[in-house]
């Protein structure tokens, strides 16, 4: 993913994926899990509605990445993008016919 030509595609990609859990598969951890579905969708609402991305958390201006507090709880978020068999990098995460999107949401202390 060094060369990514369309960087503002990769983002709202990512927004889409984060806000919506659209175009690709969630997981959640055992931790995030054990929480129940309740504070589950807390946390859910939570990340689609973050919006504090910056130089700290989003280096390239990608949007796959933030930590925060949700339902109680320091929780963490990353977007990975594969190729279509799920094993290896995407030769071009701005482009759906080759990416493949996994959501993981995670209890901060699961780091």
């Amino acid at each position: 993913m060094t060369d990514i030509l369309d960087v503002g595609r990769v983002t709202a990609l990512n927004d889409i994926r984060r806000r919506s859990l659209s175009g690709g598969t969630l997981v959640l951890t055992a931790g995030i899990v054990a929480l129940g579905r309740e504070r589950q969708q807390g946390i859910l609402d939570a990340i689609a509605a973050f919006d504090q991305f910056g130089p700290d958390n989003d280096p390239h201006d990608e949007r796959d990445f933030g930590a925060l507090e949700a339902a109680g709880e320091r929780v963490m978020f990353k977007i990975d993008c594969y190729d279509r068999s799920g094993r290896f990098a995407s030769p071009d995460p701005a482009d759906t016919s080759v990416t493949f999107r996994v959501l993981t949401i995670m209890l901060a202390g699961e780091y």
